[in-house]
């Protein structure tokens, strides 16, 4: 279990396989065990790295919301890269880690060579929806930092953006149960007071700045963030985008045959 020190934070990653690197990016309540099940059949083309964000899995979980935001956590995903000497990267991200992976991209292009981004967001429109964001969010994180993980965890699996995952295997909503527990109230308080699709800059203005290849991932069932999907469509010079039916939220996890297909085919193109 690899550890590195970015920015005075200890950074909790993992690399299979040689070849290209593709980064990938978990989201909120996630870790880099969330890429497990896809690491054998990616790494056999791409130098897979995968790592903790900042609050989640084994990364540090720092007192000070700040530590969390878009600019500083994209910043320590590029230094990480550095010094592994790995770039430049295919970035992928889900939910949490496709905003992060879209703020990087956008700001740091010269190291990505191109962006995929499952159940994605450029963020909030405006400033209203913004501030009603950060708003829950703050409820959420007290809630969190109150109740504890356990409590947090029996509510955030039961909200309506996975409810197509009660479908799945009882073993498998276990494990993912398991992972999410691992979690700390303090780095999941914090990522959401830091990192929250309130806090963030909005990326709306900025989608026609995206130069390298892009693919958009959703599931057909989450229709909020189809509807995302093909507003993002609509405004990137290059970029593709595919609709999985049958599945919500939670692509690689709910169609993971699928979500492979689509993910090799794209990087096979690049």
């Amino acid at each position: 279990m690899p550890f590195i020190e970015i920015n005075n934070l200890n950074y909790h990653y993992e690399l299979a396989g040689s070849g290209p690197t593709l980064l990938l990016l978990h989201g909120f309540t996630g870790s880099l065990d969330n890429w497990l099940p896809h690491v054998e059949a990616l790494s056999e083309h791409y130098r897979v790295l995968t790592v903790d964000l900042p609050g989640h899995g084994q990364t540090d979980a720092p007192y000070d919301p700040s530590r969390y935001c878009m600019e500083r956590a994209a910043a320590d995903l590029i230094a990480l890269i550095e010094r592994l000497n790995l770039l430049p990267v295919h970035l992928l991200g889900y939910s949490m880690g496709a905003r992060l992976a879209l703020f990087a991209a956008l700001n740091y292009p010269q190291y990505v060579h191109s962006l995929i981004l499952e159940s994605g967001s450029p963020g909030l429109a405006t400033d209203d929806e913004r501030q009603a964001r950060v708003h829950s969010d703050e409820a959420l994180a007290a809630w969190i930092e109150r109740d504890g993980i356990a409590a947090f965890v029996d509510y955030w699996e039961n909200i309506p953006l996975f409810a197509s995952q009660q479908s799945l295997p009882a073993e498998m909503r276990h494990r993912l149960r398991e992972q999410r527990l691992r979690n700390r109230p303090q780095g999941l308080a914090n990522s959401l007071r830091g990192m929250g699709t309130g806090v963030q800059p909005s990326l709306w203005d900025r989608l026609d700045e995206l130069k390298m290849p892009v693919l958009l991932l959703a599931g057909a069932l989450d229709t909020k963030f189809v509807g995302i999907a093909q507003q993002m469509y609509d405004r990137m010079p290059s970029v593709s985008m595919v609709i999985v039916p049958d599945v919500g939220h939670t692509i690689h996890l709910e169609a993971p045959n699928v979500f492979q297909t689509h993910v090799k085919d794209f990087l096979s193109h690049q």
